[in-house]
Formats: structure tokens, C-alpha cells, sequence
């Protein structure tokens, strides 16, 4: 997934070893799995030559940490121009986040 992180939305990420990132929708920090539970673990933290962008690579823990049910948020592949999905659902979204995810 792509996030958007202020500073101290990467601090709190260093500091807890778990990714948080700046909602700018909702002009505040959030936790990725603050919600459902399912978080994302850092392993390795990285930046390009620019340091001007950060690659954060992780462990996802729980069935998923998709907010539509799959283990990852990227299970369409495109097949003979069409997308389909490559992976059934992990868990039951309704479940977890209430009726609309």
C-alpha cells in the first residue's frame, strides 16, 4: 500500500515498531489495525537517494490487513485484460469493521 507520513507519524513508527501513518482526510495519525487488529510489523525501514520517500517493509499480522477481507490489498490480477480476484477473502470485513467497510 502507499501512506502518507508526517514526522511524527514516522516517529511513531520507529518508536513502536508497528506502521502508523497521517491521515490527511482526518487531519490525524492513525495505526494501521487500530481497528480490525490486523497491524502491520516492521522489519526494515529504507529511503531512496532523495530521502525524499520511505520503503517500509513488514509483517502482516492477523488474516488480513486488507479493509475488503484479503490478506493483502492486492489480490486482482489482470488476465486477459480483465481484473479478477487471485485470492479468496481472509476474513469477513462486515465482521470486523460493521456492515460497510
Amino acid at each position: 500500500m502507499v501512506g502518507y507520513m508526517n514526522e511524527q507519524a514516522f516517529r511513531q513508527t520507529v518508536e513502536s515498531g508497528f506502521a502508523t501513518f497521517y491521515s490527511r482526510t482526518r487531519n490525524k495519525l492513525w495505526m494501521k489495525g487500530e481497528t480490525s487488529g490486523h497491524r502491520l510489523a516492521v522489519k526494515e525501514v529504507s529511503t531512496d537517494c532523495d530521502r525524499d520517500a520511505v520503503l517500509i517493509q513488514v509483517e502482516a499480522i492477523g488474516p488480513g490487513v486488507c479493509h475488503n477481507g484479503y490478506a493483502s490489498c492486492f489480490y486482482r490480477k489482470l488476465d486477459g485484460g480483465a481484473w479478477v480476484e487471485s485470492e479468496p477473502r481472509a476474513f469477513d470485513p462486515a465482521a470486523v469493521y460493521g456492515e460497510k467497510a
